[in-house]
């Protein structure tokens, strides 16, 4: 691990090898505001890309670990670069379409999943965490804006839309540049 960069979540983005398909610092660290890592336990990373929530869960309590899920080969190499470079032997990288990887693992007390959620792996994820499992789920598409206000309405939570505008150069000025809006849908088990 490397230790100047401390265990709090919300790296700096540049932290981490990506392809630009990075939850973003801020947005991680919302999204640990309702994780909550403790010792000892397991998250789900769900469409991992770069491992960046995964590494930041396992980075921040003792004990903690994660498995990343990254349907992509490509981008499961480069997480596991990321794991081995930031948080060795603290998270497993497996490759595949979530739903047929999800029976093998160990059931988690935390899930992410992050972008384009469908409801059929939001279900299986809920389905597999354990009492009082946290999800927290990122929307940045209208299709999954409307499964996350469907799960909302039906089952509660916390339903949020977070938007980031960061300063940037505009010729010799400076302006704002907006991120994509992302909803963010939290939910504990019973």
């Amino acid at each position: 691990m490397t230790d100047e960069l401390g265990p709090a979540p919300g790296l700096p983005d540049e932290t981490f090898e990506h392809d630009g398909l990075i939850t973003k610092r801020l947005l991680r660290a919302a999204a640990f505001a309702h994780l909550r890592p403790l010792p000892d336990q397991l998250l789900w990373d769900v469409g991992a890309g770069s491992g960046a929530v995964g590494i930041e869960w396992a980075r921040s309590a003792p004990g903690a670990h994660a498995v990343g899920i990254e349907r992509d080969p490509v981008r499961a190499e480069r997480a596991r670069r990321n794991v081995d470079r930031l948080a060795p032997g603290l998270m497993q990288i497996v490759q595949g379409d979530a739903e047929g990887l999800f029976p093998g693992l160990a059931r988690p007390n935390a899930v992410f999943i992050g972008g384009g959620a469908v409801t059929e792996v939001v279900e299986a994820c809920m389905a597999a965490l354990r009492t009082s499992g946290r999800l927290v789920v990122h929307g940045v598409t209208l299709e999954t804006e409307r499964t996350l206000t469907d799960l909302h309405r039906v089952l509660g939570g916390s339903l949020s839309r977070i938007s980031i505008d960061s300063a940037e150069p505009l010729g010799r000025f400076w302006s704002w540049r907006p991120l994509r809006p992302v909803v963010q849908w939290a939910w504990v088990k019973a």
